[in-house]
């Protein structure tokens, strides 16, 4: 029954309607392709090793700008990670996701190593160390150090640079997926799910883990039936923001998601509205829209490439304030349950960042600070209350009781509303 609900569910994604005006679909590519070359002018912290992965995963290249890029990241990130293994802190999805950025632009891994406690070794063997730790804490706590999404990374990012994956590794990611355990909050994470099955069709692919096949293929089908069954009827996989992974995922997997399939129209519609305005979601949206997904950097050879993207230069966009202004209140509940309301007036337009900038600055007793992350700045302490990761909590933000998809310094405030920041666990 459930190989039939998905391969009925399956030809939803199949399409033979033309669904291109004139090149606009290969416009809109070139468009993102070309943003997502410019934000590297404009980073802020560290170089963001997903924006090279999609660069490198792409069809045309300004390979003088990828360079450039390569060695931020060499330096940059490098000495972030460097910094965060010598504090024991848990970097499983960073040091991944870095891992995998190196092999897209086909740098030889064995020459990149971290020195912790007076002993250098390789990057490949540091990631292969965080994974040991995460699957000790899962042991013992029944969750990773960091969560599933960085656990499924660090799988993935051993297995397209050819590492075979301790089972024991393996076995605890099949396990999560079997009971359902790729959640953030209370709500399942299409995100991770589609990480998770790019990660076991890895392995499965690598031939690796004969020794729990069928448990592996039993994962595979549950992952592809909980990512089938977040369709909405917009034709977005979770989210607007999750669809790209999603999509990398079923095409990873072996299903046809063709060029005009509902996920597919609804990424583009998305992109000309500007949803994807913030690097790293046009980074995992831009593989998937070329049909492409992590999984082809594994055969990478970064030959022939073509070098013909050229960014234009283009005039400084002078944004005017807006003289409309909408009431926001904004209400703080602690993880005690204990709640305050605060009312702030910003401008139209505003991000949700800057509203509470403004709020802070009147003085009412509101306070804040942010940290930053690849998805931008969020929110770790509001009132003097921590939301910390190793704590497993986070600070939640609705608006209008209506979880945000987007962070504080992305989302826009166009209309009175309440927005509430509660401290939750994960």
């Amino acid at each position: 029954m459930l190989t039939l609900v998905i391969i009925s569910a399956l030809l939803v994604f199949a399409s033979t309607k033309p669904c291109d005006t004139e090149g606009s679909n290969t416009e809109l590519l070139l468009s993102l392709n070309k943003n997502l070359l410019r934000s590297l002018e404009n980073q802020e912290g560290i170089p963001n090793p997903s924006v090279h992965l999609a660069l490198r995963l792409s069809n045309i290249h300004n390979l003088a700008k990828e360079s450039e890029h390569l060695n931020r990241l060499k330096n940059n990130l490098h000495n972030d990670i460097q910094s965060a293994l010598s504090n024991s802190q848990p970097v499983s999805g960073l040091l991944a996701l870095y891992t995998m950025a190196l092999k897209s632009s086909c740098h030889d891994l064995n020459t990149v190593t971290f020195s912790v406690n007076g002993r250098s070794e390789t990057l490949l063997t540091h990631l292969k160390n965080q994974m040991e730790l995460e699957k000790e804490h899962i042991a013992f706590s029944h969750r990773p150090l960091t969560n599933y999404y960085q656990y499924s990374l660090g799988v993935l990012a051993l297995c397209v640079n050819g590492i075979r994956v301790n089972n024991h590794v393996t076995k605890k990611l099949i396990k999560a997926a079997e009971h359902e355990h790729f959640k953030h909050g209370e709500s399942e994470s299409v995100d991770t799910y589609a990480m998770a099955g790019m990660a076991l069709q890895c392995v499965k692919d690598s031939g690796s883990h004969v020794q729990n096949a069928a448990e592996l293929d039993t994962a595979l089908s549950k992952i592809k039936q909980k990512i089938l069954a977040s369709r909405r009827l917009d034709g977005h996989i979770g989210n607007e923001f999750s669809t790209g992974l999603a999509v990398q995922a079923l095409l990873a997997m072996g299903s046809e998601v063709a060029e005009c399939s509902a996920p597919m129209e609804a990424m583009r519609t998305a992109a000309r509205s500007n949803t994807y305005h913030n690097p790293m979601a046009i980074s995992q949206t831009l593989p998937a829209l070329q049909q492409t997904s992590y999984m082809a950097i594994k055969s990478k050879e970064c030959l022939h490439e073509d070098n013909t993207l050229v960014l234009e230069p283009i005039d400084p966009v002078v944004v005017s304030p807006s003289q409309a202004k909408v009431t926001v209140i904004v209400q703080v509940v602690t993880s005690s349950g204990a709640a305050a309301l605060y009312s702030v007036d910003v401008s139209k337009g505003s991000s949700l960042l800057e509203a509470l900038e403004l709020l802070k600055e009147k003085d009412v007793g509101f306070t804040f600070e942010k940290e930053s992350s690849l998805w931008g700045s969020f929110l770790s302490v509001v009132n003097g209350e921590q939301a910390r990761q190793s704590d497993r909590r986070y600070w939640h933000l609705s608006s209008d009781g209506t979880a945000l998809t987007e962070g504080v310094g992305d989302f826009k405030i166009e209309e009175a509303q309440k927005i509430t920041i509660r401290n939750m666990s994960y």
